[in-house]
């Protein structure tokens, strides 16, 4: 079996655009991956990327080998080492369609090529529930409908100013890195009135978004301490694994980050450190599927856990599947199930469509277990390169 073509798609939805991929084969099999770029900017570019992949390295090779070809991009590529979220959510993306071919080639599911299922189901956790909305009161009463559906475990954004409603909105963050006193108090009441709405059985987790100086890190952190949080998220800029080494240290609450670090090697220093103890990779922007399950094993070895990041589409929700099933480590899923409904169209059998009581099961179909539905992401074809 050789691949032939890869067909690139940048597929509006919302606020968000996903960069998705159909790599084809000689064998009529085709997979499907996602560069996990859709939230913010980068998602034309990781398409540019994904094409140069497929094109210099990834067309006429054999699927099967994953490895080979995962290697070939991160070796004479050039900018693969030490590289950024667009050359790493190109390779991702690639190495998740690989082992969706490889999946329906055998007729099993990815999870059986990862070492097998360790579980059946896996807890998830809700986010982006808390869009639009900048009183405790409305996020309190937000959070009680996301518990009503059956979430036993909660994100926030305490820090996060609203811009917009809707699907249009966004997060604007502190900014200059700081916070005034009075917006801080804000904050804490935000956290507070979430608590109190939900109870204390909730997980509840707070996301900074690693936009605070140490200082006011932990002065923030130390406020929240008394609210039981499951951790606090991105204290600090992700690439000073000390300074989240210092709140890590004076902070009572666990640390939990990696969704801005890529590859095995950019989570080695916090984990030497001890500065973390849940790690946060996306198997679309860290290296893909196999790379994540080395970070993953890496972590265990600083008895840490992995809470797998996920802020794109229902592609790599349901790559993360796959992988959730195998992690001797796991701890939660990220999942956002109040988007807008063309966010989970793009594929046959979203993933966030499935959540019952907070879990999620892992599917026992072939490959991935989702295929992308080509009448929603034909029109949004990009780019397509053929042997």
């Amino acid at each position: 079996m050789k691949i032939t073509a890869a067909r690139i798609y940048l597929v509006p939805a919302g606020r968000h655009r996903f960069c998705l991929v159909k790599v084809l084969t000689d064998a009529g099999i085709h997979g499907v991956g996602e560069a996990a770029l859709s939230f913010g900017v980068g998602a034309t570019a990781a398409g540019g990327m994904v094409k140069d992949l497929a094109e210099m390295i990834v067309l006429g090779r054999d699927p099967f080998r994953i490895e080979a070809v995962w290697s070939e991009m991160y070796d004479h590529t050039f900018w693969a080492k030490g590289g950024g979220p667009v050359v790493l959510a190109g390779m991702s993306a690639i190495e998740i369609a690989l082992w969706d071919i490889k999946g329906k080639a055998l007729g099993v599911p990815v999870y059986e090529l990862l070492g097998g299922k360790v579980r059946d189901e896996v807890r998830v956790y809700a986010n982006g529930w808390s869009y639009g909305l900048s009183s405790p009161e409305e996020q309190a009463r937000a959070a009680e409908k996301v518990v009503a559906d059956g979430y036993a475990a909660i994100k926030m954004y305490p820090l996060a100013n609203p811009v917009g409603t809707g699907a249009s909105a966004t997060l604007r963050h502190v900014s200059h890195r700081s916070i005034d006193p009075e917006f801080e108090e804000l904050a804490v009441c935000r956290v507070r009135a979430v608590r109190e709405a939900v109870g204390p059985k909730v997980e509840l987790m707070v996301d900074a978004s690693a936009e605070l100086t140490t200082d006011a890190a932990i002065r923030f952190g130390r406020k929240l301490e008394e609210f039981g949080l499951v951790f606090f998220e991105e204290p600090v800029d992700p690439f000073d694994a000390e300074a989240q080494k210092r709140v890590s240290d004076q902070v009572g609450i666990p640390i939990a980050a990696g969704e801005r670090h890529y590859l095995r090697y950019g989570f080695r220093r916090m984990l030497e450190l001890h500065a973390v103890d849940v790690v946060q990779p996306a198997v679309g922007r860290s290296g893909g599927l196999l790379e994540v399950g080395k970070i993953a094993a890496m972590a265990e070895t600083y008895n840490a856990r992995i809470a797998p990041h996920n802020c794109a589409g229902p592609v790599a929700t349901a790559a993360s599947l796959q992988l959730d099933a195998c992690l001797p480590n796991f701890f939660m899923q990220e999942v956002f199930p109040y988007r807008v409904p063309e966010h989970y169209a793009v594929v046959d059998r979203p993933p966030e469509r499935e959540i019952a009581a907070g879990r999620l099961k892992i599917p026992d179909r072939p490959g991935l277990g989702v295929d992308l539905v080509d009448e929603r992401v034909e029109p949004h074809l990009w780019a397509e390169c053929a042997r």
